[in-house]
């Protein structure tokens, strides 16, 4: 019985975090510096933007942009140049669609 109920505790924790970010001003402020590409296959990372933090999900490509940077998991930075870059993104229309390409960078976010 207390397994169960540590197993139930656990999946429900799970479920309540969220991949928050932040975008910063300034790229010393930020924990990761972020490229937006044009093609998915160029990605690192597929992100589809949810519209409350309770959809999002744990480093998996779900984010919620927060209002206030202590309210964020993350915070990050949008570069101009791909060079510069220490995770490249791209925008997704559907939530089924988000998640990790190159997985190898996927430590950025935790």
């Amino acid at each position: 019985m207390k397994k169960l109920f540590i197993i139930v505790l656990l999946l429900s924790s799970l479920k309540t975090m969220a991949q928050k970010v932040y975008s910063v001003q300034y790229a010393n402020q930020a924990d990761v510096k972020v490229y937006v590409v044009d093609y998915a296959s160029r990605a690192d990372l597929k992100v589809y933007k949810v519209k409350y933090s309770s959809q999002a999900g744990k480093n998996n490509g779900k984010w919620f942009f927060v209002e206030y940077a202590d309210r964020a998991d993350k915070k990050i930075y949008f570069v101009d140049y791909e060079s510069q870059a220490d995770l490249k993104v791209y925008y997704v229309d559907y939530s089924t669609q988000a998640g990790w390409v190159n997985k190898s960078k996927q430590h950025l976010l935790y």
